[in-house]
């Protein structure tokens, strides 16, 4: 007898291959029959009409901080991830000394867009965890919704061993020769791997850059040759003009690990060249059999700012002492004629892909003058006789920084994204789930995914759609026992109406800890989703309670023990 029989589906295993019409069973967490399967069980689950398919892998968030208060790991289960990778980018919350908790939480606000008083409340005062293995154990002992796969992050890593420092200065050779008997317990204890970050967007608390950006490339090329002598483990990088294909080229022949960089963008170049350049020179590494992967995503990439803390402005120079002030430094600042003026001379000569981009900022609320909402911020610049700058900065002063703008960053040409996207070296990523949580809300990138590049623009065949939110993300993370669907292996399944599936616009919540606020965006055609054989997710609800036992497992290397 199954514990669970999913009846009169068209299932797609996630390799590719074509659909077929069938049965699955399911008993003690596992797919024991597939196609038919003549058992009774203690449940059935009619899929008439629907898709039977693996449960997605999302190999770019940032739930670190959040699974601490969130075991369901809101909203990724809710558009059919069953598996999520956390740690990317090389933040992390582990390993933290007590004594530099505070500095990684201010790292976070800025980097992450996470609201200190919400990870204040949510972490607690007393942290269960201060090494990266007991971190681990602190997950495993949660057991949250979903399966997690955790990657060790070189700010937190080189936070611990050099304090205030590690935001400063190169290593020393005792500092270097800690951090990498460090990394090494932590790839042994289960990490997925590594995760760094040199991208000059990732500027940390009082405007310093993020420790991993201190870091030069003896330093990086010593931690990822620890994966090469464990022969364990993915190195994964946000790139910057220091760490890009070169390099990668170098750390992949050296230590034989594969790679995966955030963020291959139509529009924008977080490296060095176009993303056309990137792409074919991607290409060719790959055709010389070296395992690196851009990370792409299939969604335009709009920030949701406010001048409290301008994200997408934070890279340029001039706005190091914006973002080293508190609320009244950032006001004064703001008010300078001086600074307006700089700030506009700035965005003339800024490259042409951001000046394109400011053009098209959208005002998303104004509360004093709600008329503005979803106007193009030029347009009502114009219509005041006014500099665009000059109104975004009166607007956030005259609602106290609360104004909020949208910029769509990169992405919006969906003809430039649609070759990122086809490339056999690319891989889905960046959805960023569970950071910018005000921002922006990318968790919705495979129901978005499905709906527009499926569906709507028909792109891609549904099976190849699937397989690409599946086995190759899986794959490409050293994930061993996720992404397909077969006998013997963990159920996680989703069950998604084609006809319907997809993303609902944005909402702002505020359900985070202390009151905070996130943006989430709701899934339709989402019936189902089951992990490791529980039902989580049943037409569109919740399924399990936070409080019940939850059935996600921490993926030690890469597979569940």
């Amino acid at each position: 007898m199954y514990d669970l029989k999913i009846t009169n589906g068209s299932i797609i295993d996630g390799t590719g291959a074509p659909a077929i019409s069938g049965d699955l069973g399911i008993k003690d967490g596992q797919v024991v029959a597939m196609g038919e399967a003549p058992d009774t069980a203690a449940r059935e689950i009619d899929a008439d009409g629907q898709v039977v398919c693996p449960g997605f892998v999302d190999i770019h968030t940032h739930y670190d901080a959040q699974i601490l208060w969130d075991r369901n790991l809101t909203i990724s289960p809710w558009h059919g991830v069953t598996t999520a990778v956390i740690g990317n980018c090389g933040f992390g919350v582990a390993p933290t000394k007590p004594a530099h908790r505070e500095m990684i939480m201010r790292t976070l606000e800025k980097v992450e867009g996470m609201s200190v008083d919400a990870l204040k409340a949510g972490l607690g005062e007393d942290w269960p965890f201060e090494t990266f293995p007991q971190y681990l154990d602190t997950i495993d002992g949660l057991a949250p919704s979903i399966n997690v796969g955790v990657l060790m992050g070189h700010t937190p890593l080189r936070t611990y061993v050099m304090g205030e420092a590690a935001t400063e200065r190169e290593a020393t050779n005792d500092e270097l020769a800690q951090m990498c008997a460090l990394l090494s317990d932590g790839i042994k204890a289960g990490a997925l791997g590594f995760a760094t970050s040199k991208a000059s967007t990732h500027v940390g608390y009082e405007g310093r850059p993020v420790p991993s950006r201190a870091a030069d490339m003896e330093e990086i090329h010593a931690l990822c040759d620890v994966l090469g002598g464990l022969d364990k483990g993915i190195i994964q990088a946000t790139v910057g003009r220091e760490l890009f294909l070169d390099e990668f080229e170098q750390i992949a022949t050296r230590t034989g690990r594969p790679i995966t960089w955030t963020a291959l963008l139509a529009g924008l170049s977080l490296g060095k060249g176009s993303h056309e350049e990137q792409l074919i020179q991607s290409q060719d590494l790959a055709r010389q059999g070296l395992k690196i992967s851009p990370q792409v995503t299939p969604r335009p990439l709009n920030f949701e700012y406010q001048f409290k803390e301008p994200f997408p402005f934070e890279a340029i120079s001039m706005f190091k002492p914006i973002s080293a002030a508190d609320f009244d430094g950032k006001c004064r600042i703001y008010k300078d004629p001086d600074f307006r003026t700089t700030f506009k001379e700035r965005m003339k000569t800024i490259r042409a892909s951001f000046q394109s981009s400011f053009a098209m900022t959208v005002i998303s609320q104004y509360d004093p003058e709600p008329a503005l909402a979803e106007r193009l911020l030029v347009d009502v610049a114009a219509e005041r006789n006014m500099d665009p700058i000059d109104l975004a900065l009166d607007l956030a002063l005259a609602s106290n920084l609360e104004a909020r703008f949208r910029m769509p960053v990169a992405n919006h040409n969906e003809d430039e994204v649609e070759p990122l996207l086809k490339s056999d070296c690319t891989v889905l990523g960046l959805s960023d789930a569970g950071a910018h949580a005000s921002q922006l809300c990318d968790a919705c990138q495979p129901t978005f995914f499905l709906k527009r590049w499926v569906r709507e623009k028909e792109v891609f065949s549904l099976e190849e759609a699937i397989r690409m939110l599946t086995s190759r993300t899986a794959e490409v993370m050293g994930i061993t026992d996720r992404g397909r669907l077969s006998v013997g292996r963990p159920a996680d399944v989703v069950i998604l109406d084609p006809a319907t599936v997809g993303d609902q616009p944005l909402q702002r919540v505020h359900d985070f800890p202390a009151g905070a606020d996130r943006l989430i965006s709701e899934a339709t055609g989402i019936t189902n989703v089951i992990v490791n054989g529980a039902v989580i997710r049943d037409q569109g609800e919740d399924a399990i309670s936070n409080g019940s036992p939850l059935p996600g497992r921490l993926l030690r290397g890469g597979a569940a023990a």
